[in-house]
């Protein structure tokens, strides 16, 4: 059974012909940072920032000048970003594919609370038997399941109280070598000696202790914030810091209907922190973002900051409307 937070494969690489997003990594990697910070600030406008901005903003995560540049260059290279050119003056904004991408993502995120409490009991089943040898397309498929909220109640069988959505078959299209049955069906109560549990599938008491440790973390920064005490740089950080750690929720929770947790399931209490700190700290963190894009220096033109706007829960939940920046 997958443990919670095992990114690499909750984040399993995408196909090459694809726009390939970073692998989240615990603390963050430069290059997911950079998306993250990127999607938090231009995903609507898909707004350029001078590279100059963009390597400030990861040094405040303690991510050096080097490894800043280079992590632009990679996510260049991947087609996650597109570069611009002034004169000497050098920006990146997000490709249309990853602001797609991104937006679906982030409505996903933010919406799995309310998901959960609508199930019609019936469960998504994926069976699939791959050959010895396809150790690597092996991990590719799990790590594709996990991602679109699948879990292993056995080895080769996956299941998901969710339907199965046209994501989900454009996901899993051409992964499994056509050794991959999906069913959707009911569950059959065995005597208790004899069966197994479909919640089984998920590690559970991982899960909880995850959310007890969210609520522990992010619970003391919300009297600071009523004080008025955090600041731009810290608040730029525990948004990012606050969305990378919730984001992985979606994927790790049985999203099945409160009645079907065991008692004190904490998942609406731990949206509720996520959605204070992430939309509270939105205007401040704004506007540091946008001071440092309009630094001045001689790689950043004065017009910088144009177009730098923070969304909050409610636009990823509505979906965010892309607009050309």
């Amino acid at each position: 059974m997958v443990r919670p937070f095992d990114v690499n494969e909750i984040y399993p690489d995408d196909p090459a012909d694809s726009v390939r997003l970073p692998r989240r990594r615990a603390g963050g990697s430069p290059q997911s940072l950079a998306v993250t910070l990127l999607a938090d600030y231009t995903l609507r406008t898909r707004a350029s920032l001078p590279s100059a901005a963009i390597v400030a903003l990861l040094g405040e995560f303690g991510v050096t000048p080097a490894a800043g540049r280079t992590a632009i260059s990679r996510l260049a290279r991947r087609g996650v970003l597109e570069s611009s050119r002034k004169g000497r003056h050098s920006a990146y904004r997000l490709s249309d594919p990853a602001a797609v991408n991104l937006s679906l993502s982030g409505h996903s995120i933010v919406a799995f609370t309310e998901q959960a409490e609508k199930w019609d009991g019936s469960w998504t089943i994926i069976a699939f038997s791959l050959p010895e040898g396809s150790g690597a397309e092996r991990r590719t498929l799990r790590g594709r399941l996990r991602w679109l909220g699948y879990a292993p109640l056995y080895d080769g069988l996956w299941l998901s109280p969710r339907p199965f959505t046209p994501r989900a078959r454009e996901e899993l299209a051409g992964v499994g070598s056509g050794s991959l049955t999906v069913f959707r069906a009911q569950h059959v109560e065995l005597e208790r000696t004899v069966r197994r549990d479909p919640l089984d599938a998920w590690d559970v008491a991982a899960i909880a202790e995850e959310y007890a440790s969210f609520i522990d973390r992010w619970s003391p920064l919300l009297d600071r914030m009523r004080a008025g005490e955090v600041g731009g740089v810290e608040a730029v950080c525990a948004r990012t810091e606050v969305m990378d750690t919730y984001r992985r929720f979606h994927v790790l929770d049985p999203r099945l209907p409160m009645r079907c947790m065991p008692r004190g399931w904490r998942r609406a209490r731990v949206r509720d922190v996520f959605t204070a700190v992430y939309d509270g700290l939105a205007a401040t963190a704004q506007e540091h973002v946008r001071a440092v894009a309009a630094s001045p220096s001689d790689a950043a033109p004065p017009t910088a900051h144009t177009g730098i706007g923070a969304h909050t829960t409610a636009d990823l939940l509505a979906g965010v409307r892309l607009e050309e920046g």
